[in-house]
């Protein structure tokens, strides 16, 4: 077991390689969209979008694939940078592909639920124009009208009607003029004056209008415009996030949670990362006075929790502030489970309020085609204090799942709680669906 140093936020996904992030807050939810990297790339292979969701910002719940390039007829690969917003109750999520026997284009998948299932309402691309159509990013504005911004190397813009999926046929498909007083000098490169290079992500604040994106060409960094208009003209205002991270890519996404801003990127920071198996992260920031960002740098620490686990209801098993070695894949069960677990790998989860009462069982979900193992419950540390010893038992098969249940010794308040494995060398010891702790009844 390789032994944590640290507590570490970053990236917050480690199950997976995850890439070009794209939260929306629903309702008291942060829902993370996501590229997702397949393990050993060696190109930008990518064939569905993933997302997460979070009430603390450290604790991720993984809802698998809500959307993939297989679910749209007129496509045939390449499940890039999205983004998904929310509208009179329904969820649209606008994505590039290829087509078939075509180039790059934009598509819309709709959903009555924010983690899906999507489908596409239309049947063929909302917008292309042969040029990159990648990389969209979505807003709507205070008077109802909303903006789909995309490209590399160009800039263009649709005005979306009511529907969000179709446009304005009148003003059309808008190149936004890139010029160096609003996107910054690029030197060394004839084609490409300016700085912007791709992912852009548009949005509003406090009346003024930001587009932030990778800038600067290979290997790219994070700089931003703004602008009094949502369709400019607009004004270069310098780099957020400097070149960093192992990877040669990177891809802005800002939101707004219980009062605090969020800066969320992608790195290669995971074991085997690199510019095509990436990895998001996040740091939390303050806007100044006027509107300006300040600089960022990537950590390992990320940010901090605004809001506390509560043990005693259903806790998703995929439900993870940090985690080695393990996957998640589709449950028997419906929804996600936890799988790959050998010896030595271990889940955390955070800021977890135990109360002034305290717990005296805990109870989990599981299942085992061979010979099971144990499951140990740290507090606080990796090797901190052990408050329960769970077996698991063979059950028979990987989809026979049983709630197994075992005495834990009391504790109060917050903390860190690792849930450790332990079993046989030859590994795949089990898979987790859920687990909850049960309070302990005072006398």
């Amino acid at each position: 077991m390789e032994k944590e140093t640290a507590v570490k936020r970053n990236p917050v996904i480690q199950t997976m390689y995850t890439s070009d992030p794209a939260p929306m807050v629903s309702g008291d939810t942060i829902y993370l969209y996501t590229g997702h990297d397949e393990d050993g790339s060696t190109w930008f292979t990518m064939n569905d979008w993933r997302c997460f969701s979070s009430k603390d910002m450290v604790n991720w719940t993984d809802h698998g694939s809500p959307l993939a390039f297989t679910d749209f007829t007129w496509a045939r690969g390449d499940a890039w940078a999205g983004q998904c917003i929310e509208r009179n109750d329904k969820f649209y999520f606008y994505v590039p592909m290829n087509k078939k026997g075509g180039q790059m284009a934009v598509g819309v998948a709709v959903s009555d639920s924010p983690t899906g299932p999507f489908t596409d309402p239309l049947g063929h691309p909302l917008v292309e124009t042969g040029t990159g159509d990648i990389d969209p990013t979505v807003f709507v504005d205070d008077d109802g009208q909303a903006y789909l911004y995309w490209g590399n190397p160009h800039l263009w813009y649709v005005k979306l009607k009511e529907d969000m999926i179709s446009y304005d046929e009148n003003t059309g498909i808008v190149q936004v003029p890139l010029t160096e007083e609003s996107f910054g000098k690029r030197t060394g490169n004839p084609e490409r004056a300016t700085l912007y290079e791709e992912g852009p992500w548009f949005y509003k604040r406090n009346g003024l209008y930001y587009m932030i994106y990778a800038a600067s060409g290979i290997p790219e960094n994070i700089a931003y415009s703004t602008s009094p208009n949502p369709t400019g003209p607009w004004t270069y205002r310098g780099v957020i996030m400097p070149t960093e991270g192992g990877s040669f890519t990177n891809h802005p996404g800002i939101i707004d949670y219980k009062g605090n801003s969020y800066f969320f990127y992608h790195n290669g920071a995971l074991p085997g990362g690199s510019g095509f198996t990436r990895s998001v992260c996040v740091e939390q920031f303050q806007y100044e006075a006027d509107g300006a960002f300040p600089v960022l740098h990537m950590t390992e620490e990320g940010v901090s929790p605004v809001g506390c686990l509560n043990p005693y209801s259903r806790i998703e098993a995929e439900t993870i502030a940090w985690a080695q070695g393990i996957k998640t894949e589709s449950c028997s069960q419906g929804g996600i489970n936890v799988c790959h677990i050998d010896d030595g790998d271990y889940i955390r989860v955070s800021s977890v309020d135990f109360g002034e009462t305290g717990p005296d069982t805990f109870h989990v979900c599981a299942a085992s085609a061979s010979g099971g193992g144990t499951i140990e419950i740290h507090v606080d540390t990796l090797e901190g204090p052990l408050i329960g010893r769970v077996e698991i038992p063979a059950t028979g098969a990987w989809d026979n799942w049983r709630l197994v249940s075992e005495r834990v010794e009391n504790i109060q308040g917050i903390h860190e709680i690792y849930f450790t494995f332990h079993g046989a060398p030859s590994g795949n010891l089990f898979k987790l669906d859920y687990w909850r702790f049960e309070a302990k009844i005072e006398e």
